[in-house]
């Protein structure tokens, strides 16, 4: 596994999560956090993408619990288990932007065509969020950036009070690590919102690109206890 990986993830999952909100009618398809807030905000404000944002959790729900069983399973065939999982996700990013182009725009969020296209590009992401816990738990997150801020933050506040020399390598390679993820996702999510703008549905064909990089940059993994718990 390259180095850039989780840099690289982490611009994937900001570039489909602002693409999906801008295109879904406020679906966030990385994280679940986000479709609580918007959720309540569709029923306060009687906006459409309700049931999508109802449906988001189950279905993200159910693909990281399939890809907790299917990980034990690809390692006793002799498949890389990280390498597989990343490939399922490039399909569904590719369907996603398939779905998006063929189907899209979405005014409604709840009509049959956002569904679909929105609970595939969640799962694509579900698989995202479970290879980072399984295969990758040693790296900062890449879909989930307030928690890796908040120790940004608490790194940069104990290097400026001063601490240990045998801590500050450590300090200082973990903050180096998570600003890189936090910059990445940044860039992502702004990448996103200028191709909506130039593109509209079109914007959805950057994702499997990314996906197909990030597969090639997987490589020989090291071995990681993917037994079921």
């Amino acid at each position: 596994m390259k180095p850039a990986l989780p840099a690289m993830l982490s611009v994937n999952a900001g570039y489909v999560d602002t693409a999906g909100f801008l295109m879904l009618q406020g679906l966030f398809t990385a994280h679940v956090t986000g479709n609580f807030v918007t959720f309540g905000a569709a029923v306060a404000l009687g906006t459409t993408g309700v049931v999508a944002k109802l449906l988001a959790l189950p279905m993200f729900c159910l693909v990281v619990i399939g890809s907790r069983y299917m990980a034990p399973g690809l390692a006793r065939i002799g498949l890389q288990p990280l390498r597989t999982m990343l490939v399922v996700k490039l399909a569904l990013l590719v369907a996603g932007a398939v779905l998006a182009v063929r189907l899209g725009p979405f005014p409604n969020g709840d009509a049959w065509p956002a569904l679909i296209t929105g609970m595939v590009l969640v799962s694509a992401m579900a698989i995202q969020n479970a290879v980072h816990r399984i295969h990758m738990a040693s790296t900062p997150p890449t879909t989930l950036m307030t928690g890796t801020t908040t120790q940004i933050m608490i790194d940069l506040a104990d290097i400026m009070r001063g601490v240990a020399p045998e801590a500050a390598g450590a300090i200082t390679s973990r903050l180096t690590r998570m600003t890189a993820n936090v910059i990445a996702f940044a860039l992502g999510c702004g990448a996103a919102a200028l191709a909506y703008v130039q593109v509209k549905d079109w914007c959805f064909v950057i994702p499997p690109v990314i996906a197909l990089i990030t597969m090639l940059m997987s490589g020989e993994q090291p071995k990681t206890d993917v037994k079921a718990a």
